[in-house]
């Protein structure tokens, strides 16, 4: 049998993370629950992390990490429209092979708001810093565009929230999205 490193176990928390954070948010989710998912003991994750909140960060961190290097990997050598659809279409794909990624972004958003409710400003940081860098992997091949920026971005959200409540694909709720994109690509009805 070959011996994680501890950076290799540390990285197994971090998935094991967000698969927990993911299903039971940040204060449903026990350090038990993580631990028992990797086959580890509580101590030995505090070894590899000073606390749940340790933990959550990183888990944070890397969801919106993915979600950025899906968009720079969708839009390497493209730009404008090529590149939104490339990005649109790719982040489609991640939410919809991978929904414990959307299920963790949304989850990190309701722990930033409750912690600052609350006084702690450190979640908010973190996602606030990993969001820009979010937003500048989409800005840069949209041209530096700020307005296609921000439209990209809001429908990324709002594609999150619908999602998030379970609408399925066929439900007339999409309808707009099927709209806007024929009347960009110039195939609205004459």
């Amino acid at each position: 049998m070959v011996r994680m490193s501890a950076e290799e176990r540390r990285e197994s928390v971090i998935r094991a993370a967000m698969s927990e954070f993911a299903r039971g948010g940040y204060y449903g989710t026990s350090t038990e629950a993580i631990a028992k998912r990797v086959g580890v003991s509580q101590p030995y994750l505090f070894r590899l992390f000073p606390g749940k909140k340790a933990i959550f960060l990183a888990a944070a961190e890397r969801c919106l990490q993915d979600a950025r290097r899906v968009f720079m990997e969708a839009s390497e050598g493209l730009h404008g429209e090529e590149a939104l659809h490339a990005m649109a279409n790719a982040y489609t794909q991640l939410i919809a092979e991978q929904p414990e990624k959307l299920q963790m972004q949304l989850q990190t958003y309701v722990a930033v708001a409750a912690a600052e409710a609350a006084g702690d400003l450190e979640f908010g940081e973190m996602v606030r810093k990993c969001w820009m860098e979010l937003f500048d992997a989409v800005h840069v091949p949209l041209g530096g565009d700020v307005g296609e920026t921000t439209t990209f971005m809001a429908y990324g959200m709002l594609v999150n929230a619908l999602v998030g409540m379970g609408f399925p694909p066929e439900h007339r709720i999409w309808e707009g999205f099927y709209i806007s994109a024929r009347a960009k690509t110039g195939q609205g009805e004459a």
